[in-house]
């Protein structure tokens, strides 16, 4: 079978090839693979500067934004021939810390966890992949190619499950605003889930008209491109999904007292920036405000996630799929072309 497979570590080493069928000891449940998302994670493992091979071998089968359909499936493990379903991303270590021991490996304590397409785990990147039938999420058949979605949908159900918790420390929390910085893929989604939220959502980006404005906008929220906004709103939640050091400064003082920030995007270090540490500390301990990051996703995010796409309107959703290249042109779907989104391989052409 064909899969896309890179050697860790070093850039342009990426290629199509020719691998052995996945091993019995990856899962009991085999999955013909129809689609894969990318990422800027992947575009880091394809420079060469993040990703581990499995244990004894050179080259790791590239991705973790799985959607493939079930071949094969033990009986009475909840999935069977033909069920669309997405491979959960992380695997707890072998020796589990507190966190892995009760199923939320995503709070790995001490790094020990491998990740399918990242670390020390093959993707599924190929054409045939197997998994674990407790890693393999059922997605409703409706969503169809949109369940590729899944998998960066699952840190936003995280992110909503961990902002609530916080925000019910106090028994009387009522938040109205939500403000997302950032219109890709992460900040559609998280502003999907803050609609379904019944909150008055809005988006900051960058990009003045065009698709992402009226993507906002059809879904029900007020995009903003003027910086202002973040001054201007005063959001109870704020989710920073650009992870732009200037945009991150800007954020971790614009909610309003008690409010809540939440970082998903991943910065380079050595990033410097002039900060007032003093003022954000007073800011922070005298208004009662959160500030976390959050990453992963257990299965209890999927299965959150899942529900949160089957209720999203499709034709919305299908909006955020902006291109997709078939595998045989595999390195398109890594190209960042403006106005891109999300971007797939097709497994299906």
């Amino acid at each position: 079978m064909r899969a896309i497979t890179v050697l860790p570590g070093i850039a342009c080493s990426a290629r199509l090839e020719e691998v052995p069928e996945p091993a019995q000891s990856d899962g009991a449940v085999l999955v013909r693979t129809l689609a894969l998302g990318v990422c800027g994670t992947d575009r880091e493992i394809l420079n060469g500067s993040y990703g581990f091979a499995p244990p004894g071998q050179q080259r790791l089968v590239l991705g973790h934004e799985s959607l493939g359909v079930v071949e094969t499936a033990p009986d009475r493990c909840g999935l069977v021939p033909g069920d669309l379903v997405v491979g959960v991303v992380r695997r707890p270590d072998p020796e589990p810390c507190v966190a892995c021991a009760v199923g939320e490996w995503d709070m790995c304590r001490n790094g020990r966890y491998t990740e399918r397409g990242i670390k020390e785990r093959h993707g599924y990147g190929a054409e045939r992949f197997r998994i674990e039938p407790e890693f393999a999420i059922k997605i409703d058949p409706e969503l169809g190619v949109l369940g590729v979605l899944l998998e960066p949908a699952s840190i936003l159900a995280k992110a909503w499950d961990h902002i609530e918790r916080v925000g019910h420390r106090a028994r009387a929390w009522q938040p109205k605003i939500l403000l997302i910085t950032g219109a890709g893929p992460i900040g559609l989604l998280a502003a999907l889930m803050g609609m379904q939220r019944d909150l008055d959502v809005h988006v900051l980006d960058h990009n003045k008209g065009g698709p992402k404005e009226a993507i906002v906008r059809d879904l029900g929220g007020t995009y903003h491109s003027e910086p202002s906004a973040l001054e201007r709103l005063a959001p109870d939640i704020l989710i920073e999904c650009t992870g732009a050091p200037a945009v991150i400064r800007a954020c971790l003082e614009a909610t309003s007292a008690a409010g809540i920030v939440c970082l998903t995007g991943v910065t380079e270090p050595a990033k410097m920036f002039e900060f007032d540490i003093g003022g954000f500390n007073r800011t922070t301990v005298l208004d009662n405000n959160v500030v976390f990051g959050t990453v992963n996703a257990n299965r209890r995010h999927y299965e959150m996630a899942a529900d949160a796409l089957a209720r999203a309107d499709k034709a919305w959703l299908r909006r955020l799929i902006t291109r997709s290249a078939p595998l045989e042109r595999w390195s398109e779907a890594l190209e960042h072309r403006k106005g891109d989104i999300k971007v797939i391989i097709d497994f299906r052409t």
